[in-house]
């Protein structure tokens, strides 16, 4: 994939993340400043998931970890387990919130 391919992609995820989050009943916040993206929980946990344009991943980092998350062709996919990105950032999200937080990628190519 060129830089330029892998930008356009990263960025359609993050818009992606950033719909998905608004699509669901929580109370995320969501702030963005470029490739960094910043989701607050009400307790004050944080998630940020930024794009990598040096590796073509996009990373997340929360308090139960990093992940770095390379596009196999059809997903953003963990370079270490595989797991899909929003199902990941679900997880994490459920668990730092206390309450299921279910997102889907819609079209996040």
């Amino acid at each position: 994939m060129t830089e330029t391919e892998f930008l356009e992609c990263a960025e359609t995820a993050l818009r992606s993340i950033e719909s998905a989050i608004d699509a669901v009943d929580s109370d995320i916040e969501v702030t963005r400043a470029g490739n960094v993206m910043t989701l607050e929980l009400p307790d004050g946990s944080k998630v940020v998931v930024n794009s990598q344009a040096p590796m073509q991943q996009i990373w997340m980092a929360a308090r139960s970890g990093a992940h770095h998350y390379a596009w196999d062709g059809s997903a953003w996919r963990d370079t270490r387990d595989g797991a899909e990105l929003f199902a990941a950032l679900s997880r994490v999200l459920s668990a730092l919130g206390g309450a299921p937080v279910v997102l889907t990628s819609g079209s996040a190519r």
